[in-house]
């Protein structure tokens, strides 16, 4: 089994969320758009925290912000990297991945279903919301 670098998947989902989540050319909206993405991101590593991978992702699949979309989007997106592959945690088509009954049943059935599964994405997805946090505020401090 090949080793994975949780550290860089994790700066890598970081950074596209980011760079899709803060659009605006404008750097009072780019701020705006920075501040509500680092909230949401918060408020989603808490509940990630302190209830669980299927607890956070059902968060963000009850928010209407477009933050939330963008997170979930690509924290689903993670788990199909090639890193992750051997792990066999990947949806098998993207048009489940807007369903919340498809995906909280995906991850009952592949990733809760195997404990050292669910802990290792629970730590990735800790460490790319945490990135997205610092992230979002350096985005938002840009001259």
């Amino acid at each position: 089994m090949m080793a994975i670098n949780l550290d860089r998947l994790a700066a890598t989902c970081a950074q596209t969320i980011t760079a899709e989540a803060v659009t605006e050319a404008t750097k009072k909206k780019a701020e705006e758009q920075a501040k509500k993405l680092e909230n949401m991101a918060t408020k989603t590593l808490g509940v990630l925290q302190e209830n669980g991978v299927y607890a956070g992702l059902l968060f963000l699949y009850s928010k209407k912000e477009v933050e939330a979309k963008h997170i979930r989007q690509k924290l689903l997106a993670a788990l199909s990297k090639e890193e992750l592959s051997s792990l066999d945690v990947n949806f098998p088509d993207d048009k489940n991945r807007e369903n919340w009954l498809d995906v909280g049943k995906h991850l009952t059935d592949t990733v809760c279903a195997r404990l050292d599964t669910l802990l290792l994405i629970k730590q990735l997805w800790e460490q790319a919301l945490i990135y997205t946090r610092h992230s979002a505020k350096a985005r938002g401090a840009q001259p």
